[in-house]
């Protein structure tokens, strides 16, 4: 069982997954960071991932029991946050071997003239352009047989 099954069954099933365990089996698969995460991702469930984060001393089938029967029930949806991907970042970690913290940091210093030069730079064409250009050359092939 994932955590995400615990916080489905925290958010809208509201069935005791751990009434049956008796062997704990279940109960050390409830992973509290990753529910008390999830659950803070919506604003009607934040303030009691927050109550399960500044507790963390209690066992994990309290903790479970608290946010089966505080939270209502309703369908949440939060998305997970994932780190942004910058272009210019990427090309200067390429082209001069900088780490991603350092680029972070020397990104301010290249103008957007700096950036394109670099871009140019580091091309390597691709397969999009290619088809592009034999699409090109095939139309003036059919266009001179149709003379």
């Amino acid at each position: 069982m994932n955590p995400f099954d615990f916080v489905n069954d925290i958010n809208y099933k509201k069935k005791d997954l751990l009434k049956d365990d008796i062997d704990n089996q279940l109960e050390s698969q409830y992973k509290p960071f990753l529910v008390n995460r999830s659950l803070s991702f919506n604003f009607d469930t934040i303030l009691q991932a927050n109550e399960m984060n500044i507790r963390t001393y209690l066992d994990s089938k309290l903790q479970y029991h608290y946010l089966l029967n505080i939270i209502r029930p309703k369908n949440r949806f939060g998305r997970w946050l994932k780190a942004e991907k910058y272009e210019a970042i990427d090309l200067i970690v390429e082209h001069y071997g900088y780490s991603l913290q350092k680029a972070r940091e020397v990104v301010d210093i290249f103008s957007d003239e700096d950036l394109n030069n670099l871009r140019q730079e580091l091309f390597t064409g691709g397969l999009k352009e290619n088809n592009e250009c034999r699409d090109r050359i095939s139309s003036r092939n059919q266009v001179e047989t149709a003379r």
